[in-house]
């Protein structure tokens, strides 16, 4: 599998720990998880800085890659069912890239895009720590698709 996660903002130093939270996870999977940061610099107004970061976060897509983009409107999935996609877009032969905006969201031109658009659910997740809970989420579907037991079987 060939997947992305590609997020508006970076890390930096002094947020060590959501860093190694999202190796640990992306490290004990078979294949890499790349993770590509985007950082607009420029002082913008926030509806136009939205635009730009969604604008540079879909040119870093890879070509034919589906596109999973993060957002508060997106549809809830349990992880058997974000493991069966997963591993249709596999099969497909497609990459995957997770798409995560910045504090003001993702334009409504990411949504468009994505070939799915999902929501880690109700509450407010820092942006960061999002990039952690998708390798887990990508590290818990790789188990379930090569047969490892499934705490909730």
């Amino acid at each position: 599998m060939r997947v992305s996660v590609i997020a508006a903002g970076r890390f930096g130093t002094g947020h060590r720990e959501e860093r190694r939270l999202f190796e640990r996870y992306a490290g004990r999977l078979p294949f890499p998880l790349d993770l590509r940061e985007i950082e607009v610099r420029k002082r913008l107004p926030p509806d136009k800085l939205t635009s730009e970061e969604s604008t540079r976060l879909l040119d870093a897509v890879p070509a034919g890659a589906a596109v999973v983009a993060l957002d508060e409107r997106g549809r809830t999935l349990a992880t058997r069912d974000l493991a069966a996609r997963l591993a249709a877009w596999r099969d497909d032969g497609r990459a995957i890239a997770f798409l995560v905006g910045g504090a003001d969201g993702l334009d409504p031109s990411v949504r468009e895009r994505a070939d799915l658009v999902l929501s880690l659910g109700a509450a407010t997740w820092p942006h960061l720590l999002v990039r952690a809970l998708i390798a887990e989420q990508v590290y818990r579907a790789h188990c379930i698709l090569t047969g490892h037991p499934y705490h909730r079987d």
